[in-house]
């Protein structure tokens, strides 16, 4: 139950890495690394999905007892050599440049791969199929297919993990973070393989390997493979989060915004930069409707009161936050645009909550706590209407 439920996790893990991989690749085809990346995990897919029973079954129809091992490793091989490939196109000054090492690299594969084969087809009749733990290594072809396999995994992993840690010290999280766990993942695999290269010529010299050590290079890279997994998908997961808490924080102060935006919209409509607004419904389906309403509103309020500014005295103290200063602010405001407006002293516009630095985050704080004072003086404006009322009856 255990072992089941740890392979379904896993399943999900790489079906929602490569999910996002695949989704960014139609998004940016022309990118030569994110290709790589994508390949890279279909590739591992594809290994994992041909191991299962079904489908190993029907490949040995097809090709013989060694033909589903020989079709899972050429797809491990594959995996390694698009996982080098994305570093070389990452690092490489010019993409002709990556092209050209790229292909070295596929070189190198196909002659590992022409290995296998050959290695597959001369184990001809006498192989069973086993795994590593069942086959007889005392065979010169399936020693060959084994040392093959294990000693291109060696070196490619090796170079990934190279470049891989050499990334993460030059990069700022949330990346570096993604990277050193890829790397501690391609870490422990290059080290099973390492390991079980060994393990195959103590085997091909007549030797006993003991079943623990066996099973501990298997549970390395059962650990291996989802690190390397949570590695990929990291920095993705967190910029989607770190968007996520971006977009509430928009909205929550898109609302709280809205009082210094009605008085002022009410008063200056020509200043709305949608004349012909959309359904809201249709807004909010857009990936980027609710930032684009957000700093909408955050210029119209800021262009409403450079208009209204010149018939406004200046706070005294506003831009050093002196308490009180907005609902001063918000006083003024609301009288100069209900009717008791004065002269202007100067056709120039003066500054109004204006923050002390050129953040726009300040700048959009200072517009919040002028609208919340609008929200309480027209509170207060309500309360006094009222009671005018109940004098006049």
């Amino acid at each position: 139950m255990i072992t089941y439920a740890a392979m379904s996790g896993l399943g999900l893990l790489f079906v929602g890495a490569l999910g996002w991989k695949v989704f960014q690749l139609v998004k940016a085809p022309r990118d030569t690394a994110l290709r790589a990346v994508t390949l890279c995990l279909i590739s591992a897919a594809c290994s994992l999905v041909l191991a299962t029973p079904p489908f190993a079954h029907r490949i040995d129809s097809l090709g013989g007892p060694g033909a589903p091992r020989l079709v899972q490793n050429l797809f491990v091989l594959s995996m390694v050599y698009w996982l080098m490939c994305f570093y070389l196109y990452s690092a490489a000054a010019a993409t002709a440049d990556g092209n050209r090492r790229a292909r070295r690299e596929a070189l190198l594969l196909a002659l590992a791969a022409i290995g296998l084969v050959v290695a597959t087809v001369a184990a001809g009749g006498h192989d069973d199929g086993g795994g590593f733990r069942g086959s007889d290594l005392r065979d010169p072809a399936l020693v060959s297919f084994y040392l093959i396999a294990d000693l291109y995994l060696c070196y490619a992993l090796s170079m990934a993990l190279r470049w891989t840690c050499a990334y993460a010290r030059a990069s700022q999280r949330p990346l570096a973070t993604g990277l050193w766990l890829t790397a501690a993942g391609i870490g422990a695999m290059a080290a099973s393989c390492a390991i079980r290269t060994v393990l195959t010529v103590v085997r091909w010299q007549g030797g006993t390997v003991p079943l623990a050590v066996t099973r501990a290079t298997g549970l390395t890279v059962a650990i291996a493979v989802p690190l390397f997994l949570v590695g990929v998908s990291y920095p993705g997961v967190a910029t989607r989060i770190a968007a996520v808490r971006l977009r509430r924080q928009h909205r929550r102060m898109y609302r709280r915004l809205g009082p210094l935006w009605e008085l002022l919209h009410e008063a200056y409509p020509e200043h709305s930069l949608d004349r012909m607004p959309s359904g809201r419904w249709h807004d909010h389906l857009r990936p980027f409707g609710g930032h684009r309403r957000y700093y909408r509103r955050v210029i119209e309020c800021r262009d409403g009161l450079v208009r209204i500014s010149p018939q406004l005295a200046p706070a005294e103290g506003a831009a050093q936050g002196r308490p009180g200063w907005a609902d001063d602010t918000a006083d003024r405001l609301w009288a100069a645009l209900h009717g008791e407006r004065h002269p202007a002293a100067s056709a120039q516009a003066v500054a109004v909550a204006m923050p002390l630095t050129h953040s726009l985050e300040d700048d959009v704080r200072q517009l919040a706590e002028l609208s919340d004072a609008v929200r309480r003086r027209r509170v207060v404006a309500g309360a006094e209407q009222t009671d005018r009322g109940s004098v006049t009856s």
